[in-house]
């Protein structure tokens, strides 16, 4: 699990949580939760925004949409240094003992993308076409990637949106109520919470969580690119050594440092 994903939406909700609730001259007021909470601000806000975004996608875009929300509790299992060792270990194998010896290496390899890419080296596929093939694919993933942060990006722009429609109609039913000075608070209130809810949804879910996909679809668009690099690398006959300086050129200094002390792979001329 991503410890900060859960820990930041979390303590969010407590700190929000926590401005309701504390009053300077009385302290702790649990009561003052229910003055925010408004069933015909939270459907107006949170009905109309997940319904706009319904009439904007297909469905099964709109529910593989909603569901991305798990994957930034996920973390990671892609290590960049132990991927970069991987691709090392089989420039090694491929200078010894020939291209097509990586055959073999492919079935133990979990990675998809570079057992596909491993596979067309060793069909003797022309270097661009391989380039052209894998590139395609990358580019494919980051579409589908970039279709889900972008789900979460159009449902973030619709919570304000969708607040402040609510808070126009709160504020039509307070002039409607003119007569009734009573009446004109509560209403004014009823008014106000539906931007409150259109800001939570924007910036308590949906910025949050688009931010998160966008660096793990980052993290996973490097590794490809390395991965590419590399077999391309071993392909072209270049020395192991030289191939691990450029795909550390990938890293920040301080994660090429890390890599050089778990590296414990062959490299020679």
């Amino acid at each position: 699990m991503d410890l900060a994903s859960i820990l930041g939406l979390v303590i969010c909700f407590i700190l929000v949580i926590f401005g309701i609730v504390f009053d300077k001259s009385a302290g702790v007021n649990f009561g003052a939760i229910m003055n925010f909470l408004d069933v015909p601000s939270a459907l107006i806000t949170f009905g109309g925004s997940f319904c706009c975004i319904l009439a904007s996608y297909t469905m099964s875009d709109y529910f593989a949409g909603l569901k991305s929300i798990a994957l930034i509790f996920k973390t990671s299992n892609m290590n960049v240094a132990e991927i970069i060792q991987k691709i090392i270990d089989l420039s090694n194998v491929a200078r010894k003992e020939g291209l097509l010896s990586l055959e073999e290496a492919a079935g133990e390899i979990d990675d998809p993308f570079l057992q596909k890419g491993i596979l067309l080296v060793v069909d003797g596929t022309d270097p661009e076409l391989v380039r052209a093939i894998m590139e395609t694919e990358l580019v494919s993933v980051e579409g589908r990637h970039k279709g889900k942060i972008g789900f979460w990006e159009d449902l973030g722009a619709m919570g304000p949106a969708w607040g402040m429609i609510g808070t126009l109609i709160g504020l039509v039913n307070m002039l409607q109520a003119m007569d009734d000075p009573s009446a004109i608070g509560p209403a004014m209130a009823v008014a106000l919470i539906t931007t409150l809810y259109g800001s939570i949804l924007a910036n308590w879910i949906c910025a949050p969580v688009a931010s998160k996909l966008k660096s793990k679809n980052a993290d996973e668009m490097m590794v490809k690119e390395i991965e590419i690099e590399g077999l391309l690398s071993i392909q072209a006959g270049e020395n192991p050594r030289v191939i691990e300086e450029k795909l550390k050129s990938f890293l920040a200094p301080k994660d090429r440092t890390s890599s050089e002390e778990e590296g414990g792979g062959e490299v020679d001329g």
